[in-house]
């Protein structure tokens, strides 16, 4: 189902029997139509309300147990703080992993919940895909981190 946050743009979730197993964050353009309570949270969120989403199900069933570590820390890491992608591996168990870390945030499938915007590289911000860059400082910004 699509949503819309003003001033962000329509993303989408995807469910399967109460499981998120997609999230598109919120891109300039087209407007969302349906509504759901997970969509209006997301709204509170970006519009800097607290929220960890850790009550929130996800598919996880297709993660390699390092994947599913590293998810599962990176879903730990605190609103307004930032972890080296060094960091996110040793939080996973494996603290020499961390372009296999930057991997698992690259292939993120649930945007807001699970955190990767908070995943930083040793010497700058790091990527943020397709949303890019000044995406990832805005969702910092939002919740008081100034990179």
């Amino acid at each position: 189902m699509r949503y819309t946050v003003e001033g962000w743009g329509a993303g989408e979730l995807v469910f399967a029997d109460d499981v998120l197993v997609w999230h598109e964050a919120p891109r300039p353009g087209a407007r969302g139509e349906d509504d759901h309570p997970l969509a209006e949270r997301v709204r509170g969120y970006l519009r800097g309300e607290r929220d960890t989403f850790a009550d929130v199900a996800l598919e996880l069933d297709w993660c390699s147990p390092f994947q599913r570590a590293a998810l599962e820390a990176l879903r730990r890491v605190p609103y307004g703080e930032t972890v080296t992608y060094g960091e996110l591996a040793a939080l996973a168990g494996r603290p020499n992993a961390q372009r296999a870390a930057g991997s698992i945030c690259a292939s993120n499938r649930y945007g807001l919940f699970v955190p990767c915007h908070r995943v930083v590289g040793a010497s700058g911000p790091g990527s943020y895909g397709s949303l890019g860059l000044d995406y990832k400082r805005r969702l910092l910004e939002l919740e008081g981190v100034v990179l």
